[in-house]
């Protein structure tokens, strides 16, 4: 089978990384998806354990189309039937971009009739009563290019199912974790966290750490599927659970200043498994001090079109670079839309990485170098 993983703009590498790793193949990363190819087995590995993907599609076919003829027709050969049984619902959706066909909402009924058309054909039905698990149908047309896939997944790979509750503006888990990855963060490192919220950072750094899978304890779309192996989804939570190091030497020291939200970040953490590996205290950050001989600090500050305004960010930024001081062994990651927060931190960053924050267009700004 081959298959689509979408993804926050910046993570495509990570993305591509962690499918290797899990022996997935043909692995090819694109603006904003990592396409790759694998069995029912790598179906359910990925969608357990990605920590970066936004969900897991299979790519059913491709083709051009730039008229509303090619784009049934090319639809209506695929083979539909191989994935939708009888009784299954197949709703349609998706986007168009500098295309020809520009209406999503006639491509999208275009589509679903020639599904309806090509398995009416194979299944000999009038009709068809979509009572069945959902086969979410997903089309992008790019430059008249039309991918169309079916979803695995159901709610995004991000929700893992520990964040019942968040602060305010918190980071999406799979961009936390994906910070966490391009952080180096080890499982002997001792992370800090001096602005945690919720707790993402910390609970997703923690979760890496100890290579808990982050999709382990929730469903997924594809398994109430009746054409597939529903033993498979079994075999990869059971490979995936022999596969955790819960005795690894990772610690946290995670502080935020407001007490209310440190009581959502320490409840998130007891649904995640890892609130042994975690201390939450309340403290402010201009206050940062050191417990340890080295340390790993990543974080996500207030923004100034978040939470404060221009001149309060700028002047958090300021103090952070004071007790973010440069020492060997030690750290520092910090995601932050401000063009100008190097000026404000005073210094400039060793390493900087285009990530996106939903529709915000950041920079993690990454400390590694010693004193200097």
């Amino acid at each position: 089978m081959q298959f689509v993983i979408p993804c926050l703009l910046g993570l495509e590498g990570p993305i591509a990384e962690e499918l290797r790793d899990m022996q997935a193949l043909d692995v090819h990363a694109e603006n904003g998806r990592v396409l790759f190819s694998g069995d029912m087995n790598i179906l359910a590995r990925v969608n357990i354990g990605s920590r970066f993907a936004e969900r897991v599609q299979i790519l059913v076919g491709s083709f051009t189309a730039r008229s509303f003829e090619e784009l049934f027709q090319g639809t209506k050969s695929l083979p539909w039937e191989a994935w939708i049984p009888r009784e299954d619902a197949f709703p349609v959706k998706g986007y168009s971009i500098n295309s020809a066909l520009f209406s999503v909402s006639d491509c999208q009924s275009i589509i679903k009739k020639a599904v309806v058309e090509r398995l009416k054909s194979r299944y000999h039905l009038e009709w068809f009563p979509e009572s069945g698990p959902v086969h979410q149908i997903q089309f992008s047309i790019m430059k008249d290019q039309v991918s169309l896939l079916i979803d695995t997944s159901g709610y995004g790979l991000h929700k893992r199912g520990y964040r019942l509750q968040a602060a305010g503006a918190p980071l999406k888990e799979t961009l936390a974790a994906a910070i966490c990855h391009v952080s180096h963060l080890r499982p002997y490192h001792t992370l800090y966290d001096p602005m945690c919220g919720s707790g993402t950072i910390a609970i997703e750094g923690a979760m890496m750490a100890m290579n808990i899978a982050p999709g382990l304890h929730r469903p997924f779309s594809a398994e109430r599927w009746e054409n597939f192996d529903q033993t498979v989804w079994r075999e990869e939570r059971e490979r995936a659970k022999d596969l955790e190091k819960r005795d690894c030497d990772f610690n946290c020291f995670a502080s935020d200043i407001d007490a209310e939200v440190l009581d959502l970040a320490r409840a998130n953490a007891a649904r995640a498994g890892v609130a042994e590996k975690i201390d939450f205290f309340r403290a402010d950050v201009r206050k940062f001090q050191k417990r340890t001989d080295r340390g790993t600090v990543i974080c996500n500050p207030p923004y100034g079109e978040r939470l404060l305004d221009i001149s309060q960010a700028e002047e958090l930024y300021k103090a952070m670079g004071h007790v973010f001081t440069p020492q060997r062994g030690w750290s520092y990651s910090v995601i932050c839309p401000s063009e100008t927060f190097e000026k404000s931190f005073g210094r400039k960053a060793d390493k900087r990485r285009k990530l996106y924050n939903g529709m915000i267009k950041c920079d993690l700004y990454m400390y590694f170098k010693g004193d200097r």
